[in-house]
């Protein structure tokens, strides 16, 4: 994925084009006592309060026609405590530079989603993940937060101090309050071992369950319109340490998964009888690679080619018949779709909201090059995943509602009593939460 959000003419746009809005003001705060003040001042004004991070969220969840707060210079790291493995960082902090910094202190997040452009409170905020057996998304790895609530007041929490804001906010989606600072788990810095290597679906269908047993990290992606994915087992290692050889590494992280993938979908996008072929020649375009480095350069990767995205999490052992009946869908369908299908897992947490809330979890996103039709593709995957209990990612398209979530979610009714609590008069309201939350 590239950079950021855009701001033209007074108008906010997201990474992915599907939004924009237009705010009554902006701010940028420098300190979390202007932030606070900033909140006051709106709510003085009967002015709605949303911050926004690089706008890589695909649904509406940050706009605002009221105060729009930009955390760009709440950025960098408070403070380590290696005794108790933790660090301390400002919620504008993009993960990528939180990532390099944690580097160079010989530290580690334990997992990550696989893009680090967004900040720390927007990717947490909105229940961002990677793929695990054993470690959780990256909220569930937070430790305690910083949360200016809807009066003005900072308000901070952990498992001891405010545990039941704790358990809900660490993915607020932006409704209990503004994220200031994030205290996340580290770990000194190990090495991955990371095996990527094309498989057909079939077999990937019949030995899930035990490429998902005996790797720390398993993901892969099918490609529609054929039998044909390309799989990633990342494991930890004792190294040495041999990462992709930099043309290697261009060859294919640029040019064939960015600058020729480009290619392919304008060429898609223009005749789409031909994305059949093209899905076949790409889906064998990458050949198999193993290479071993520290975390983050194993779990992300460049995501240039823009997109619009819907992601839905089921029961984990729902996932080989979801991924059956999607293939079946889309087999005899007329849809033409040149964007491989992403499936990731990540084990049961305990945050109130989490799409992997209280059930071992596995995830299938769906996507569309951007400027193509999506809704025919996305309305019948989506049959497919609600006809499974699915709960869709907070930041990526989807249709459902309070009414679905408070049935899919058993603690819904806990977050929804404490944005009561904490924001009674919605200063943090937006059209997105009223649909999703229900007032």
């Amino acid at each position: 994925m590239g950079s950021t959000a855009s701001a033209r003419n007074g108008t906010w746009r997201n990474w992915g084009g599907t939004v924009s809005a237009r705010p009554a003001r902006e701010v940028t705060p420098a300190s979390v006592d202007e932030l606070a003040a900033a909140v006051r001042r709106a709510a003085e004004d009967g002015l709605p309060v949303k911050a926004v991070g690089t706008g890589h969220s695909f649904t509406s969840i940050a706009a605002t026609d009221g105060l729009l707060i930009r955390p760009q210079l709440l950025t960098g790291i408070r403070d380590i405590d290696r005794a108790a493995g933790t660090v301390t960082v400002e919620a504008g902090t993009p993960l990528k530079r939180l990532n390099l910094a944690l580097a160079r202190e010989g530290l580690s997040l334990t997992n990550m989603g696989d893009i680090m452009e967004q900040t720390v409170s927007g990717a947490t905020s909105t229940g961002t993940h990677g793929t695990g057996r054993d470690s959780a998304s990256i909220a569930a790895q937070i430790r305690g937060l910083e949360l200016v609530t809807a009066d003005g007041s900072v308000l901070t929490c952990s498992e001891k101090e405010n545990p039941e804001v704790f358990a809900a906010a660490r993915i607020g989606l932006g409704a209990l309050g503004v994220i200031t600072a994030v205290t996340f788990a580290v770990e000194p810095v190990f090495l991955l071992t990371a095996r990527e290597e094309p498989m057909p679906f079939d077999r990937v269908c019949a030995e899930f369950d035990q490429f998902h047993a005996e790797n720390e990290h398993f993901e892969f992606y099918w490609f529609p319109h054929t039998g044909n994915t390309n799989t990633k087992r990342n494991n930890r290692s004792a190294g040495p340490e041999r990462p992709v050889h930099p043309l290697r590494g261009w060859v294919d992280d640029e040019l064939l998964s960015n600058g020729a993938f480009q290619v392919a979908n304008w060429v898609g996008r223009a005749v789409p009888p031909a994305i059949p072929a093209i899905a076949r020649i790409s889906s064998r375009a990458l050949s198999a690679r193993t290479y071993t480095d520290i975390p983050y350069k194993v779990f992300t990767s460049p995501r240039r080619v823009r997109f619009v995205e819907m992601e839905y999490a089921v029961p984990r052992e729902a996932l080989v018949e979801t991924l059956k009946e999607l293939k079946a869908m889309v087999d005899r369908s007329p849809l033409r779709i040149s964007f491989p299908v992403e499936v990731r897992t990540a084990p049961a947490d305990d945050i109130t909201l989490s799409t992997a809330s209280g059930r071992d979890s596995a995830y299938v996103a769906v996507h569309m090059f951007k400027g193509t039709p999506y809704q025919g593709y996305f309305t019948a995957a989506e049959r497919i995943f609600t006809a499974h209990e699915g709960r869709p990612h907070w930041g990526k398209i989807h249709t459902r509602d309070a009414e679905y979530f408070s049935r899919v979610y058993p603690r819904f009714g806990e977050f929804t009593a404490l944005r009561d609590r904490l924001d009674p008069e919605r200063r943090f309201r937006n059209d997105y939460l009223r649909r999703v939350l229900g007032t």
